[in-house]
């Protein structure tokens, strides 16, 4: 990812007295310090490349990517991240908390959802309720595993909620957490109008937002069209006449519709066009940092990948990539080998965690490590690594699998799904019989982000199922720090052990590579790698 930058966000967290009071938009589209705010709007449909999301559009049952991209531009919650990273509040007048354990949060006057019902605390509070429940089976109910009443075990009412009135509620915590209102601006957080708890299957395929778009139509597996809201007030009002999410199932289909026309904006360059994309595309495309971590996650109960014997073989498959080869042969600059499990742009990021090492290339290791492994259990069989055919993911697993084969003597390749939902689902029902791609998109900025939801005990995004009780305690002390630096020695003690453990095998950093058309204006990616869509304009 690399010139390496700070997000202001995380530096909000001020210790144990953290008030967030109403801002406002930015001036130009150069104010580094608030979203910028485009000179001109326009009538053009903008149409933007996107994947089929894994589910209806429930705001607490999305956590992949192609899914959160609709949620973010249909709904709007407390706050919103700008350009940069940094927090400012959209929903919410103030979040405010004297002891970071009970915080009060007001909402203000006169917001509405799309259909006109007005957005009130209690929107919020039963929102979070329903993502809690364990009987409704949400995907990110850990993120409100911090609110007291919480229960990963049984059903149970989320008791730290209490509405005070029409425009307040108050949140108590299990614990002091400086930084919770950073995690505000995350879909698991929106609220949701009373008609979607009267049938909420039918609601995530039509979902009523108060964001600056409305759904207006879903045709699946082709596109998603997305109208400005009439009723939206916030500091992310459209700018354009629309979002058309064109849903392809590859990257080198979507590139050839934008190099003819047929598509504004392209979140992702094929790596098959790296070499010509600047030339194709000449003063229409970005790559810049972001917050996205790739890796490939083993099953800790896939055979052979078990108890030491799984740790020998983790550690073995890791040193016997080459990283810096792949890198380089395939991205061509628009990724840097990893050295931790987080992101260079976070706060607190370092390449001198105890046990990184295990990253660096090492075939002798490896095979000496694998050996040892084969004492204890001859391996046998073929070594898979999951992914969506969708995403232009072929040639690094076709590296990965090859590097892993030499090294090692074994059978391994890729296993491509034809859709992301198609891999996703196989991962989520833990039918999936190899290692899979498991890379991650900061939903916050936040170490704890790239942590807390993928290797804590029973996460949303734990999809390898990985357990480690010294883990899950780290990661609740890093929560409850009072300051950044003190959060963030935890989370390093953290990746210490997760180098050692390896639920998940780090491969690089992911740059925001992508290209738009000469018909739209304005294009910014953000700090996430998302454009943000709300600020383009196409006449």
């Amino acid at each position: 990812m690399r010139v390496r930058r700070i997000t202001g966000a995380v530096a909000a967290i001020v210790g144990s007295a953290l008030v967030l009071t109403a801002c406002g938009s930015g001036g130009g589209s150069d104010d580094k310090t608030s979203t910028p705010a485009a000179p001109t709007t326009s009538t053009g449909i903008v149409t933007n490349w996107g994947g089929e999301p894994q589910n209806a559009l429930i705001p607490t049952n999305t956590n992949e990517v192609q899914g959160g991209k609709v949620l973010d531009l249909v709904f709007a919650g407390l706050m919103y991240y700008d350009k940069d990273g940094k927090p400012h509040n959209e929903m919410a007048k103030s979040v405010e908390s004297t002891d970071s354990k009970t915080w009060t949060v007001t909402i203000k006057p006169d917001q509405e959802f799309s259909d006109g019902t007005p957005v009130l605390a209690k929107n919020f509070v039963d929102a979070w309720n329903y993502g809690a429940l364990l009987s409704n089976a949400q995907l990110s109910s850990y993120f409100f595993e911090s609110i007291e009443g919480y229960s990963a075990e049984k059903d149970s009412e989320l008791t730290g909620l209490k509405v005070v009135d029409d425009h307040t509620f108050t949140v108590t915590l299990k614990q002091p957490e400086a930084d919770f209102p950073l995690r505000l601006g995350y879909s698991a957080y929106f609220p949701l109008p009373d008609s979607a708890f009267a049938d909420m299957d039918a609601f995530g395929k039509s979902p009523i937002g108060n964001g600056p778009y409305v759904l207006e139509s879903w045709d699946h597996n082709r596109k998603i069209e997305l109208r400005p809201s009439a009723k939206y007030t916030g500091d992310r009002k459209a700018r354009n006449g629309g979002i058309d999410i064109v849903l392809y199932d590859s990257l080198d289909a979507a590139y050839a519709d934008l190099t003819s026309g047929q598509l504004d904006i392209l979140d992702q360059v094929p790596d098959t066009q790296y070499a010509t994309y600047t030339s194709d595309l000449p003063d229409t495309t970005v790559n810049q940092p972001g917050a996205v971590f790739q890796s490939f996650t083993i099953p800790q109960k896939l055979a052979h990948f078990e108890g030491e014997e799984g740790k020998l073989r983790r550690e073995a498959i890791s040193l016997a990539i080459n990283r810096d080869e792949i890198t380089d042969k395939i991205f061509q600059a628009t990724r840097t080998p990893a050295k931790d499990f987080t992101s260079p742009v976070i706060a607190g990021w370092s390449d001198k965690i105890d046990g990184h090492d295990v990253l660096s290339y090492d075939p002798d290791k490896a095979k000496e490590l694998w050996a040892k492994a084969d004492e204890m259990s001859p391996w046998s069989g073929t070594f898979t690594i999951g992914y969506n055919s969708d995403g232009g993911h072929q040639a690094w697993v076709d590296a990965v699998s090859n590097s892993v084969k030499n090294v090692l003597g074994i059978d391994a390749q890729g296993k491509p799904y034809p859709a992301f939902k198609d891999l996703r689902d196989d991962v989520t029902n833990r039918t999936i019989k190899g290692a899979f791609r498991s890379g991650w998109q900061a939903d916050y900025p936040s170490s704890y982000n790239f942590l807390g939801p993928l290797y804590g005990t029973g996460a949303g995004s734990n999809d390898g199922d990985y357990t480690n009780p010294e883990v899950d305690q780290l990661l609740k002390d890093g929560l409850a720090a009072k300051s950044v630096d003190e959060a963030n020695a935890a989370f390093t003690k953290v990746q210490e052990i997760l180098f050692v453990d390896l639920p998940a095998i780090p491969l690089w950093y992911q740059n925001s590579v992508g290209a738009w058309g000469p018909e739209v204006k304005h294009v910014t990616f953000g700090w996430n790698s998302v454009p943000l869509l709300y600020e383009v304009t196409k006449n």
